[in-house]
């Protein structure tokens, strides 16, 4: 599973939209969606916001979000 399809996964569970989610971290829909869609590069200080966020556990999220960036690089 790739991070921003855990994180879009984890949103919805929380009942939360894009957009209360995007004001949460002061930037734009758009940016928010790339992420789950893969299409951005999220920063490893936005996985602890989002693990905080969602009520999630940061080791898992940033285990799955580092196994992603080994991945891009190979």
């Amino acid at each position: 599973m790739t991070i921003g399809k855990k994180l879009r996964e984890l949103r919805e569970q929380k009942g939360l939209l894009l957009r209360q989610v995007a004001a949460e971290f002061e930037v734009d829909t758009a940016y928010i969606s790339k992420m789950e869609q893969g299409k951005k590069n999220i920063k490893r200080d936005f996985i602890v916001k989002f693990a905080k966020l969602y009520g999630a556990d940061e080791n898992e999220l940033l285990t799955i979000w580092l196994a992603n960036q080994v991945y891009d690089l190979l």
